[in-house]
């Protein structure tokens, strides 16, 4: 089992009640409390932190109060206070410290932490909380040491290479911080025993080869059996695997100049 240290990070265990909320855990159940999606359900409980993904307070300074932990996502968030008294909870970008002052304005200075559109962005740098629609805020690299590295700046639009090595196009009057998201050694993280899965929310997950043919097109034989069929499928029969699932109509099909690398 390994993890993060966290007390290494994290400043304080008090939480701002006034930005925090208790969400209902559906369990993968729909409104008629039919299992939809399987393996979900216990866990134990958390509450919401109610993070500014936006963060359009334009050229009002901010100091960062504390470095908080959040159950909800991989990377730690900020608790900042605005000059004007105003408190709020940021993603915390990496290397970013308690008392550390960070603001978002049309052409702040290059420092981790303040956000700014990305037309004013300098080539080369990392970037993250990155917006795809004006005003709209931070949709790409918000988890765990994810990042976007400016490329290049055309007529309006930024290029970016994003963490799975992904080349896209957004508007440049989107917002975005300068630097990777905090907590990037996330992904080193051993759970080490299926209780801490639970923990998580997490169900057991059963082999498809292990049923019997009824419930899976796996299922059935004697001893270790093949798969049986050509192509993998779902328990519903439904292909997968190799099957490209984005939708060809997407309206943002046409900024993706790169697509990321398959995963051998």
């Amino acid at each position: 089992m390994t993890g993060i240290d966290y007390r290494s990070f994290v400043t304080t265990k008090e939480r701002m009640k006034s930005h925090t909320k208790r969400l209902r855990t559906n369990a993968g159940r729909n409104h008629r409390g039919v299992i939809t999606v399987r393996h979900q359900g216990g866990g134990v409980k958390k509450i919401y932190r109610m993070v500014d993904f936006v963060q359009n307070r334009m050229n009002i300074p901010a100091r960062v109060e504390a470095i908080e932990y959040d159950p909800y996502r991989s990377a730690f968030i900020a608790r900042i206070i605005y000059r004007d008294g105003m408190r709020s909870y940021v993603l915390a970008v990496k290397d970013l410290k308690v008392n550390d002052e960070i603001v978002s304005a049309e052409n702040p200075t290059l420092k981790l932490g303040n956000r700014m559109p990305l037309k004013n962005v300098p080539l080369g740098y990392f970037v993250s909380n990155v917006e795809l629609k004006v005003g709209g805020g931070g949709r790409l690299a918000r988890s765990a040491g994810s990042y976007a590295e400016v490329l290049a700046q055309e007529g309006g639009t930024t290029t970016l290479r994003l963490a799975s090595k992904e080349v896209r196009q957004v508007s440049s009057a989107g917002l975005a911080t300068l630097g990777q998201v905090s907590n990037p050694d996330y992904n080193l993280t051993n759970l080490g025993k299926a209780g801490r899965n639970r923990w998580l929310g997490v169900r057991p997950t059963v082999r498809g080869s292990v049923m019997n043919p009824v419930d899976h097109p796996y299922g059935g034989g004697e001893g270790k059996q093949p798969r049986g069929t050509k192509r993998p499928k779902t328990r519903w029969g439904k292909i997968t695997g190799g099957r490209k699932t984005r939708n060809r109509k997407k309206w943002s099909g046409k900024f993706i100049l790169t697509r990321r690398p398959k995963v051998r």
